[in-house]
C-alpha cells in the first residue's frame, strides 16, 4: 500500500527523512549517515502482565476493576547521556505510539558511538511543536493530527497522553477504613473514564538508567505499566478523584498522573545487534500516461496534509474519467443504477433515503455515507472493512443487493461504449480497459470531492460572526461534560473535534444493537460490536437522515439521543459511558443551540464537484 512508503521532507530547516513501517515502526532523523542507532521498543503492561485491550479485568488501589479501550501517546526529545554526564540529544525526535494500532517501537539514529548510562525522553511534545498549527506536518510525521487522532482541536495543542476505557466500582466493605465507601454511580454498572492529558505544564520528563554501548546498533525494552500509572504513588479512584480530565489548571486528576508517569516507564533488557532495517521499495506510479495535467487539490487552510496514495497520483484526465464512471448506469447488471444514484450532489453525495436501495428496489440495511473530504480517511463503509477508496469502490458494483454486476461483464460494456477506450488512454496511456483502471479512476474523483467553506470557517477567520445561540453552541460542543470540575459541555469534540468534524474512527455511540453488528462485522472482535465510523460533520444540514441505518430524520433527534436516549451496551464509547445512563441531560435550550452550531458547518458552495 502507497500509503506504508517513506516521504523526503524539510523540517524546520533540515532534511529529514520520515518513514513508517506498517503500523509500528517510526523513525525521523537527519539524513546525515548514522554513527548507531537505538530500536526501543515499549511494551504497555498493566501490572507487569501485558496489557489485553478491552478486557474489564484489571483492578485499581479503590477496588475498581477497569479496561482499557485506547492507549495513545506521544513521546519527544530523546537524549542518551555518554559516562562523562554530558547528554547526547535526538534531533527531531518526536514519535507517537498506540496499542490498538500496534504502534510500539521507536528508532533513534544518529546516535555517536560508545557507550551510555542513561536514557531521557518526555511524554509530549516541546512548546513549539505543540503551538503548531495542524497543517504544519508532512502526512507521515508523528504530529500530523490525521494520523494520531491526539490534536486538542480549536483549543489548540495536543492531548499528550489519552488513557480510556470502563470501569466497574465496588463499594467498601463495612468498616474498612482503607477504601471509603465510593458514591452508588460507580456501582453496581459499567461507567467510562477518559484520561487526556495535555497542556505544556503536563509536559513530563522520564529518565531510566540504561547501560547501553552503541558500538553497533542496538535494541531496548520498555514497559509502560498503566497499574503504576494508575495506582502509585498516587492511587487514583474514578468515583472518588474523576473518570474524566482535560488537564485543566489545578486539576488534581491530571497532577497525580504527571506524578506516576515518572515510574510508569520501566527498561526491561537489553540486546545487540538488532536486525538492520531496509527502506521499502519507491512507489512507481501505476499506468502514468506520457502527457498528463496535474490536478491541484483545494483544501481548507487548518486541514492537516492528507496521505494520497502516490501509485495514483492525482491528474486531470484520470480525475475527469473517474467523474464520468461515477454516473455510469452500465456499471449496474440492468442498467438502472450508478454510483450517483445512492450519492447524490445535492444531498453533499450522501442518500436522502433512510437505506440505500438496490436493483430492482432491493432493501439495504444501511444509509449511504456522504463522499468528501476522503483524503483523510483510511478505512471506508460504515464498518471499515475496504483498506482504500478503489477497494471500496468495487464492492457495490458485485454487491447483489445493490449493483448486481461482474467486474469482467463491466469492463466489457465499456470497452463496446463510444468514447471509453480515447477517455482510458487519456487517463492511463492506452486504451485498454480494466477492473483495476476503473477502479483507480474513480478512486481519483472521489478523492477531489472536498468541503472546506461554511459559516464556521469565515466566523474563524473573522468574515462572519455567530449569534448568541450558535455561539453557545460552539462552547457546548467543544467542552467536556465534567460536572466535578463544574464543566457543563457536550463532548461533541472527542468523536468529532478537529477541522474535519471527525476523528476517522470507530465508536458505540449507544444505539441499541439489534441485528447489525457494525465493526464486529469486519474485524471478528467482540470488542467491536455496535461500533461504527465516525462520519463528519460538515454539511450536516445536507446529510439527512443521520446514523448507520437512518433511524433519525432531524439533528434535533441525533441531539436529543445523545441527552437522553445512549444505551449503555458493554462496548459504549468510554467518553459517553462516563455520562449517567441516558446520557447528558442536556436542557432544551442547550439543545437548540447545538443544532444552531451545526447549521453553521453547511458549506456555502455545497461539496465541491470539480
Amino acid at each position: 500500500m502507497p500509503r506504508s512508503q517513506p516521504s523526503r521532507r524539510t523540517f524546520r530547516g533540515l532534511t529529514a527523512t520520515a518513514i513508517l513501517f506498517g503500523a509500528g515502526l517510526f523513525a525521523f532523523a537527519p539524513a546525515r549517515g548514522a554513527a548507531s542507532g537505538l530500536e526501543l521498543t515499549i511494551r504497555p503492561v498493566f501490572n507487569g502482565a501485558p496489557l489485553l485491550l478491552d478486557s474489564l479485568r484489571y483492578p485499581n488501589a479503590a477496588g475498581e476493576t477497569l479496561s482499557v479501550t485506547r492507549l495513545s501517546y506521544l513521546l519527544s526529545g530523546f537524549a542518551l547521556e555518554r559516562e562523562d554526564g554530558t547528554w547526547v540529544e535526538q534531533a527531531e525526535g518526536d514519535a507517537w505510539l498506540d496499542a490498538a494500532k500496534h504502534r510500539d517501537t521507536v528508532r533513534l539514529a544518529d546516535i555517536p558511538a560508545g557507550r551510555y548510562r542513561a536514557l531521557r525522553f518526555y511524554l509530549g511534545p516541546d512548546p513549539e511543536a505543540n503551538a503548531a498549527g495542524s497543517a504544519r506536518f508532512p502526512a507521515g510525521h508523528p504530529l500530523n493530527p490525521n494520523l494520531n487522532g491526539l490534536h486538542w482541536s480549536w483549543q489548540g495543542g495536543y492531548i499528550f497522553l489519552a488513557l480510556e476505557g470502563l470501569y466497574r466500582g465496588r463499594a467498601a466493605a463495612s468498616g474498612d477504613a482503607a477504601t471509603p465507601a465510593l458514591p452508588p454511580v460507580a456501582a453496581p454498572g459499567i461507567n467510562g473514564y477518559a484520561y487526556h492529558l495535555a497542556r505544556d505544564p503536563q509536559r513530563t520528563l522520564i529518565t531510566l538508567a540504561a547501560s547501553l554501548d552503541l558500538t553497533r546498533d542496538t535494541g531496548a525494552g520498555l514497559d509502560f505499566d498503566l497499574g503504576s500509572l494508575l495506582n502509585a504513588p498516587r492511587p487514583l479512584s474514578f468515583a472518588r478523584d474523576g473518570s474524566a480530565t482535560h488537564s485543566r489548571a489545578g486539576d488534581p486528576v491530571a497532577a497525580a498522573l504527571v506524578a506516576n508517569l515518572r515510574g510508569a516507564f520501566r527498561l526491561t533488557g537489553v540486546w545487540s545487534s538488532a536486525p538492520a532495517i531496509s527502506l521499502p521499495s519507491p512507489v512507481k506510479p501505476l499506468y502514468l500516461p506520457e502527457h498528463y495535467t496535474p490536478y491541484r487539490l483545494k483544501i481548507g487552510a487548518t486541514f492537516p496534509i492528507p496521505d494520497l496514495p502516490r501509485d495514483n497520483p492525482l491528474i486531470e484526465e484520470r480525475v475527469a474519467l473517474g467523474r464520468i464512471l461515477f454516473t455510469e448506469t452500465a456499471l449496474s447488471r440492468d442498467g438502472t443504477l450508478s454510483c450517483a444514484s445512492c450519492h447524490q450532489a445535492g444531498s453533499a453525495f450522501a442518500d436522502p433515503r433512510r437505506v440505500s436501495l438496490g436493483l430492482g428496489g432491493q432493501t439495504g440495511t444501511r444509509n449511504a455515507m456522504p463522499l468528501f473530504n476522503l483524503a483523510w480517511k483510511s478505512s471506508f463503509f460504515w464498518d471499515g472493512r475496504a483498506p482504500s477508496l478503489r477497494a471500496q469502490v468495487l464492492v457495490p458494483i458485485q454487491d447483489h443487493a445493490e449493483m448486481d454486476e461482474t467486474l469482467e461483464r463491466v469492463v466489457a460494456k465499456l470497452a463496446a461504449a463510444p468514447g471509453y477506450p480515447a477517455l482510458f488512454t487519456a487517463a492511463f496511456g492506452a486504451p485498454e480497459i480494466t477492473a483495476e483502471k476503473l477502479a483507480l479512476a474513480l478512486e481519483q474523483f472521489l478523492l477531489t470531492l472536498t468541503t472546506r467553506e461554511a459559516k464556521f470557517d469565515r466566523a474563524l477567520r473573522g468574515r462572519a460572526s455567530f449569534t448568541a445561540e450558535e455561539q453557545r453552541g460552539f462552547e457546548l460542543f467543544m467542552t467536556e461534560n465534567d460536572p466535578r470540575t463544574g464543566q457543563r459541555g457536550a463532548d461533541c469534540f472527542h468523536c468529532h473535534g478537529g477541522p474535519l468534524f471527525s476523528d476517522h474512527q470507530f465508536h458505540n455511540n449507544g444505539l441499541a444493537i439489534v441485528d447489525d453488528l457494525g465493526r464486529e462485522q469486519a474485524t471478528g472482535l467482540a470488542g467491536d460490536r455496535g461500533k461504527f465510523a465516525t462520519p463528519s460533520l460538515r454539511n450536516i444540514t445536507r446529510t439527512a437522515p443521520y446514523m448507520h441505518d437512518g433511524r433519525f430524520a432531524t439533528l434535533e433527534e441525533v441531539v436529543a439521543h445523545y441527552s437522553a436516549g445512549v444505551v449503555r451496551t458493554p462496548t459504549l464509547d468510554p467518553n459517553l459511558a462516563k455520562h449517567p445512563d441516558g446520557g447528558l441531560r442536556l436542557d432544551d435550550s442547550d439543545q437548540r443551540a447545538l443544532v444552531a452550531f451545526l447549521n453553521t458547518l453547511t458549506d456555502v458552495t455545497t461539496a465541491e464537484t470539480p
